[in-house]
Parts: C-alpha cells; structure tokens; sequence
C-alpha cells in the first residue's frame, strides 16, 4: 500500500503535458463519479483531488501516481 496524502500536500504527476504539481482539495474514500468516469477508491485506496499549481484544472489521482512535493 502506497502513501496517503491529505488535503492540502503539494504533489506533483506526470500528464500527456509532462510533470504537473498541485495541491490535494479532496480525499476520496469511495466510488465518486468524476467528469462522467466511476473513479474507483475505498479507505485504504483513496483517490485524491488535485487542483493545479498553474491552471484551475482539477485531476484525479490515486497515491501511487502521485510524489509529495516539500514545499
């Protein structure tokens, strides 16, 4: 099992853009449906909801895509 992160840690992901930090907004720890898609997540695989550090685009990630940032 991978870390868990909460609300508020800076992350940063690889996207189709390239690396991508953010901060986490929201944990999820069920099923939530996201921009049409079942995102798939329970209390011990939560997916987390990230806002981007330069746009107001918001992604969806599970812990293991995800490298916690320091700052």
């Amino acid at each position: 099992m991978g870390e868990h992160f909460k609300v508020g840690d800076h992350v940063a992901w690889n996207s189709e853009a390239g690396r991508v930090s953010g901060r986490i907004v929201k944990v999820h720890t069920q099923d939530v449906n996201y921009k049409g898609h079942i995102h798939h997540a329970g209390p011990d695989k939560p997916q987390y909801e990230i806002k981007s550090d330069r746009t107001d685009h918001v992604a969806m990630h599970k812990g293991p895509a995800l490298t916690k940032l320091d700052r």
